[in-house]
């Protein structure tokens, strides 16, 4: 690369993936659980706006005992920073944000798990009694792998 390509490359972008979600505060649950990441904890963000009259009490829920934001909530990988102010993770993250109907066809995107082939049974088993259901199993000449289904309908893989 040269020093004017260099001069113009762009920062890398801070990104989450955002999933709609019936009932984002399950999906957070699932997730949390699923991938062994923590529930982001935005109620101190939440009492804050709710005591300055900028968030009114119906755009609230009470979430494990602690208020947090109705329609929206995130998971984020445990070890990953946060910022203390809002709770609000500063890495990799899964948003669900609340939408009025539910799944209605395929992902276009989807997440991939890799527990590793000699854990995968047990990883499905885990997974099934959290929620999650097997729509198929996959067995081709690159590879197996089980096609899930989260409590929502939103298919995952497990490798």
């Amino acid at each position: 690369m040269d020093e004017t390509a260099e001069a113009f490359a762009p920062a890398p972008v801070h990104w989450k993936v955002v999933i709609d979600a019936v009932d984002p505060h399950a999906q957070a649950d699932f997730w949390a659980a699923a991938l062994g990441y923590a529930v982001e904890d935005n109620s101190a963000l939440v009492r804050r706006l709710l005591d300055g009259g900028a968030l009114p009490a119906e755009a609230t829920v009470d979430f494990h005992g602690r208020p947090a934001f109705r329609d929206l909530i995130a998971v984020r990988h445990p070890d990953d920073p946060y910022d203390e102010y809002s709770g609000t993770g500063l890495g990799r993250r899964l948003l669900f944000q609340r939408v009025p109907e539910p799944k209605s066809g395929k992902n276009r995107l989807h997440l991939d798990l890799h527990p590793g082939a000699d854990r995968r049974e047990a990883e499905v088993e885990r997974l099934g009694a959290l929620g999650a259901r097997v729509l198929r199993e996959v067995r081709e000449p690159a590879g197996q792998w089980v096609v899930m289904a989260d409590p929502e309908g939103n298919e995952f893989c497990v490798h």
